[in-house]
């Protein structure tokens, strides 16, 4: 099977074309750099994604947040439901953990703005 796609791995954009076997990519083409072969291989086999939101302090003022690396894309939601169900204390600084380990996923969600 082949899969066109766009990389999202640098500003360049390329078009990447993506032969799929047994759900691996056997090749890529149309990559510039490492980063669309690597985000093409990952992309087929187990895609992830950064999540970026916002969690309601004890205050209700939002604070900035985002995961601290990549989650698997069928998990987005679930970590979303946590992230709208956590509450921090103020102040909040960049850095601070958020949620330890959002979904089971076992990533965490930070801070990405001091706020209060």
């Amino acid at each position: 099977m082949t899969r066109n796609m766009i990389c999202i791995g640098c500003p360049m954009g390329c078009e990447l074309t993506v032969e799929v076997e047994d759900g691996k990519a056997v090749s890529v083409t149309g990559n510039t750099c490492g980063i669309g072969k690597k985000y093409a291989e990952t992309e087929v086999s187990a895609p992830t994604r950064m999540v970026t939101s916002t969690v309601m302090s004890e205050a209700g003022i939002p604070v900035p947040v985002k995961t601290r690396t990549a989650v698997p894309k069928d998990r987005i939601f679930d970590v979303m439901k946590d992230i709208k169900n956590a509450r921090l204390p103020l102040p909040a600084r960049i850095g601070d953990v958020a949620i330890t380990d959002a979904a089971g996923t076992g990533v965490a969600v930070v801070v990405t703005k001091d706020v209060g």
